[in-house]
């Protein structure tokens, strides 16, 4: 095979791999979270909330479903499944408030609370997975699971939203630093801002 022809392989799009999608999933994360975090600590009113809207759904699920279809491309189960079902709490969670705040019926807002649990299931099962991935993966996702416990009794029982707020803004710092270390480290073509070696080897 001459060199011509290898050059032409190697610029083919079609057989190239995509570009590393995380960074985009964890910004997307990162904005949802600082902006629905704020609304549990109280740092918007109850008419704001409908403010929220385009942030969940274009940062927190928009950002991270593309996030997570790369990943599917790229063959990473862990990143695919882990984007794809946070973009789809976060579609759920942009429509809960839309129903709620526009919705003109009587609701239950414990239904919301049996979704939360099973988010959490979910967030579990990727967090021990995470183990195998990096410090900061598994930081991210221990925090989005304190967070998400904390929001269960909320909606439960009317208990305050404080944990659940803190642990959000934490979620926020934590997955902006992570994109700016994979965008950095890929930019630069070596680890500037490093993530962390995997605490679980098996």
């Amino acid at each position: 095979m001459t060199k011509k022809t290898n050059d032409a392989v190697t610029k083919n799009p079609h057989t190239s791999m995509p570009a590393e999608p995380a960074a985009l999933g964890l910004i997307g994360l990162a904005v949802a979270a600082f902006v629905i975090g704020s609304g549990y600590l109280g740092l918007t009113s109850g008419m704001d909330k409908i403010l929220m809207v385009p942030w969940i759904l274009f940062f927190g699920a928009t950002a991270q479903i593309i996030a997570g279809v790369v990943e599917f491309k790229r063959n990473n189960v862990f990143g695919a499944t882990v984007f794809s079902t946070y973009a789809m709490a976060m579609f759920a969670i942009a429509f809960t408030l839309l129903f709620t705040i526009f919705g003109g019926v009587s609701f239950d807002i414990s239904h919301y609370a049996f979704g939360l649990i099973a988010i959490l299931m979910v967030s579990l099962i990727a967090t021990v997975a995470s183990l195998m991935t990096n410090k900061v993966f598994f930081c991210i996702l221990l925090v989005v699971d304190i967070a998400v416990a904390g929001l269960i009794p909320h909606y439960l029982i009317s208990a305050s939203s404080l944990i659940g707020g803190i642990f959000l803004l934490a979620t926020s710092a934590l997955a902006f630093y992570g994109a700016l270390s994979i965008l950095i480290n890929s930019m630069a073509g070596k680890t500037m801002l490093p993530l962390g070696s995997a605490i679980w080897k098996p």
